[in-house]
């Protein structure tokens, strides 16, 4: 079956997905109370807002404008400057973090967005990225004598819930017609799942290139469909808590501005944004799967403002939910959205 699906702007940078993963951004001012409640607007008290983000770790966007100090320089225009505190991880406890006025910034999918949105939502989506054509799909090993999506019917195949997995992986079977519930979903965190999948426990693995990169760089797996031939409309997206938006909007024009300007970089040199501090130890990326990401970000997209475009894709994700029941109901996402070029 052939879907004819919206041109792209262009797919989306791996490298930006990992490392330009800005878990949390919280900030104090003067008049603060200590949630990034204050009535004093970024920098109008002569104040300098910390703006708290979690350590990058080696490679993407924000690694590099931590090392050259440029994500500082870019935020002191807003009054305010970068606080590096924790680690980047998944969106959904992030989600919470925000709802709890525990962070102020997150990136995600739309996909883990759209289950998080279905819950308590004290946040909005500011940007956008276009799906990743290249860098995720359903992975499976080698010699695994899996070639195709219909192969994977009474299989299991490790998914993260509610998130990008499950959803490549509901998409993948709903494209061939093939009823979800003749795929076993095995429910894993991403991080915990790369052992389980090259001990043979699953037979396959929905996921993005934040960790696929790494299996197809060990040339022992490859994908059995990338996000092209599922046909994903799976965003990556950055959010803002909406008490911080309302409060400190400079603040966060300034943080889209730099990424915008910063992903459009990466794209042109992807090489400049891989180990960023180090080209050795756990965190480096090597060999073949440096050639791999290079590939991929070099064929990504750019962290965008969100167009008209964009959102009819979001809806269509939120339907498909709604449908395969991942939610209870169809999640308005478009009432959750926020127009970054009107911030001031």
């Amino acid at each position: 079956m052939n879907i004819t699906r919206p041109r792209l702007r262009t797919t989306v940078p791996t490298a930006l997905l990992a490392a330009a993963a800005l878990l949390a951004l919280s900030a104090c001012s003067a008049s603060d109370d200590g949630n990034g409640n204050g009535s004093t607007p970024a920098g109008s008290s002569g104040k300098t807002v910390d703006v708290r983000i979690p350590d990058p770790g080696n490679s993407g966007v924000l690694a590099l404008g931590k090392k050259d100090g440029s994500l500082d320089k870019a935020l002191g225009k807003a009054g305010a400057r970068v606080k590096w505190t924790g680690s980047a991880g998944p969106f959904a406890p992030a989600a919470q973090a925000m709802n709890a006025d525990q962070l102020d910034i997150a990136t995600g999918s739309i996909t883990s967005g759209i289950t998080s949105l279905s819950q308590r939502p004290g946040f909005q989506f500011f940007t956008a990225v276009d799906p990743d054509a290249k860098g995720e799909g359903i992975l499976v090993r080698d010699g695994s004598g899996i070639e195709s999506v219909a192969d994977l019917v009474g299989k299991k195949v490790a998914v993260n819930q509610g998130g990008t997995g499950e959803y490549l992986l509901l998409k993948a079977l709903a494209k061939e017609k093939i009823p979800a519930d003749k795929v076993e979903r095995v429910y894993l965190r991403p991080d915990q799942t790369a052992a389980v999948f090259n001990a043979g426990q699953v037979d396959a693995w929905a996921v993005w290139a934040t960790y696929a990169v790494a299996e197809i760089g060990s040339g022992k797996a490859h994908f059995l469909a990338d996000g092209e031939a599922i046909g994903s409309d799976n965003y990556s997206l950055n959010a803002v808590r909406t008490g911080f938006a309302e409060q400190h909007p400079a603040v966060v024009k300034a943080l889209y501005d730099y990424l915008h300007s910063a992903s459009i970089k990466e794209k042109k040199d992807p090489a400049a944004y891989l180990n960023v501090f180090t080209d050795v130890g756990p965190t480096a990326v090597t060999g073949k799967a440096k050639e791999v990401q290079t590939e991929i970000t070099a064929e990504s997209g750019t962290v965008d403002p969100i167009g008209p475009e964009d959102i009819a894709r979001f809806e269509s994700v939120a339907a498909f939910y709604a449908e395969q029941k991942v939610t209870k109901e169809k999640v308005d996402v478009a009432a959750h959205l926020l127009d970054v070029e009107k911030l001031t």
